[in-house]
């Protein structure tokens, strides 16, 4: 109970005071007698219910938490504090005992708290030092490697100069006795050269008096010994004037190098005039490509600037190659129809194409009346079947059709007139007027072919009738009525005209074209060929009827004058070529008979 003071375990029997015993020490070994005696006298019951309580608060910590020793401190704690109520008398002692060992902790606690940082310094600073210890081991162990590996070389290095060291002294011991041997030798030599001297003295010494005895006998000594003092003075002068003109003439050139080399320069310098004039005519020409580069500038600009104002300005040019995929038979055949024909034929033969197309794709014409101004080919009125003949059929129509009136009245009656008697008596009354329709529609949708263009302006009225021939023969005379039937016959033999074939027409403008040389088809030579042979024969007809003697034959190489020229057409006899080149002049022009 709280205040009751309990002796246990002063009273025990047997019990043994301990003396020299210091506070919180331990207790020395008591005697087993004692311990016994301890064990079976019962706990004061104060000190059981504190140890309880103790026991109890033990068991509710968690020590698995850091601060597990703070926390398993705090029992004892509150049981010291019991103790120190219970114990009015020693409670300022205890209590102060208590705030000591508080202040203490409180005291280590701070300290602890302080050095923590220095801890994580000093783990950091140990673990840098480490690092740094390992580094430097490291580096200690490739220096020291290298150092043992050069401790081994020196080493080695020491044994080979001892080695060395103990050949060099055995070749010393054996060079001793060659240097004993070569000394030797040395003396021999000279007292050798000692002996040739002093018998080569001997024998000038010899020769000397020798020489004495004979200048006695001979020249004066002082006589010779002035001689070869003016020599000496002679040959000192000679020196003196050497050196003098080598000074004075050191720069001088030789009269030969000096007229070389002025004739080398003579030569460069008309070589740089000449240079000079070539540079001066190279730049005048340089600037006059200038000029012209200038000039050909500014004429490009202004056609560039031209260019642009077409470009913007006028209608681009079609692309022809798109209707190939129009017309009937694709490229080829349009390739066939646009070859060497300009835009506005292109035109004509595409709508020629279209108007054909159009016209195989219609059943019936529709009529244009019986009036007046329909031509009498055409009146009729109502639907008119269409045929839908080929263009070989409607030519060989038109053929027979120019045959027929040739034949018949050489032009007596129009065109017209006899077109529609030709197909009543053809094809009779009711087909007359269909063929008619026909006809006219594929001569007016064809312009290309020559045959129904002619035809069709002949029958409108476009151009006039023709004088319309049987043949090339009868044409040919009446355009040369003066000349010979065997000339006319040559004429027509030129102009490649086949009289046995089916053809009666001859395209006239192939008699007059030229080669890639220039050189006229065989027609026109042959043309040009009696156009001089009768001028020549004309000339000597003349001659003989004025009988001028004056007057000589022309050579025919004085007479080629081309057949076309305004000259050879005036002067050319028994011809009309000149009239009916007039007349194509003026567009009413028609080849003479059957020529198209």
């Amino acid at each position: 109970a709280r205040g009751q003071w309990s002796m246990w375990p002063a009273f025990a029997a047997g019990q043994t005071v301990l003396r020299n015993h210091k506070p919180c020490s331990a207790p020395e070994e008591g005697t087993p007698s004692n311990e016994q005696a301890l064990l079976t006298i019962p706990k004061p019951r104060h000190l059981e219910q504190l140890e309880s309580y103790l026991r109890k608060e033990l068991q509710t910590l968690d020590l698995t938490k850091g601060s597990s020793q703070e926390l398993k401190l705090q029992p004892y704690r509150e049981i010291f504090e019991f103790f120190i109520d219970n114990f009015k008398t020693y409670k300022p002692l205890l209590s102060a005992i208590k705030n000591e060992y508080e202040a203490t902790l409180a005291h280590q606690k701070e300290t602890i708290r302080a050095l923590e940082p220095l801890k994580a310094m000093v783990t950091t600073v140990s673990e840098e030092c480490t690092q740094q210890i390992l580094a430097l081991q490291e580096k200690e162990k490739v220096e020291i490697s290298t150092l043992k590996q050069e401790k081994h070389h020196l080493l080695k290095f020491i044994d080979n100069m001892k080695e060395e060291k103990s050949s060099l002294q055995t070749q010393v011991n054996k060079l001793s006795v060659a240097e004993e041997y070569t000394r030797y030798l040395q003396e021999y030599g000279a007292r050798k050269l000692l002996l040739a001297k002093l018998n080569e003295m001997h024998n000038e010494q010899l020769n000397v008096k020798q020489h004495q005895v004979q200048g006695d006998k001979g020249e004066d000594v002082v006589k010779l010994t002035l001689a070869l003092k003016m020599a000496r003075q002679d040959l000192t002068k000679a020196q003196v004037k050497l050196n003098a003109m080598t000074a004075e003439y050191g720069d001088v050139v030789p009269r030969r190098d000096f007229e070389s080399l002025e004739k080398k320069y003579s030569d460069l310098l008309q070589e740089m005039k000449t240079l000079r004039k070539d540079f001066e005519q190279l730049h005048e020409e340089y600037e006059t490509l200038l000029e012209i580069h200038r000039e050909t500038a500014e004429e490009r600009d202004s056609f560039h600037t031209q260019l642009q104002e077409a470009e913007r300005s006028h209608t681009p040019r079609p692309n022809w190659a798109k209707c190939s995929e129009v017309i009937p038979g694709g490229v080829e055949r349009w390739g066939c129809l646009a070859e060497g024909k300009s835009s506005n034929q292109l035109v004509d033969v595409l709508l020629e194409e279209i108007g054909t197309g159009v016209l195989k794709e219609m059943n019936v014409f529709h009529g244009w009346g019986k009036g007046d101004k329909v031509p009498v080919y055409l009146r009729y009125e109502g639907d008119i079947k269409n045929k839908k003949p080929t263009k070989k059929d409607v030519v060989n129509i038109l053929k027979d059709i120019w045959r027929e009136k040739i034949a018949l009245d050489q032009q007596q009656s129009s065109l017209p007139e006899f077109f529609l008697s030709y197909l009543q008596k053809k094809y009779g009354d009711a087909s007359a007027v269909e063929w008619s329709y026909n006809l006219y529609e594929y001569m007016r949708l064809c312009p290309s072919n020559h045959i129904m263009s002619s035809f069709y302006e002949i029958l409108t009225g476009k151009v006039g009738n023709p004088c319309l021939c049987a043949a090339p023969l009868m044409a040919l005379k009446e355009a040369f009525p003066l000349k010979r039937r065997d000339a006319i016959q040559e004429l027509v033999d030129a102009s490649r005209f086949n009289l046995d074939s089916d053809e009666d027409l001859i395209d006239y403008t192939s008699l007059f074209k030229e080669d890639e040389e220039g050189n006229p088809e065989p027609f026109v030579a042959k043309l040009r060929n009696q156009y001089i042979s009768e001028k020549q024969e004309y000339l000597q007809e003349l001659k003989n009827s004025l009988g001028d003697p004056c007057l000589s034959p022309c050579h025919p190489s004085n007479l080629t004058v081309p057949i076309c020229s305004s000259s050879a057409e005036d002067e050319l006899p028994n011809s009309n070529v000149s009239v009916e080149r007039d007349k194509k002049k003026e567009g009413s022009w028609e080849p003479p008979g059957d020529w198209a």
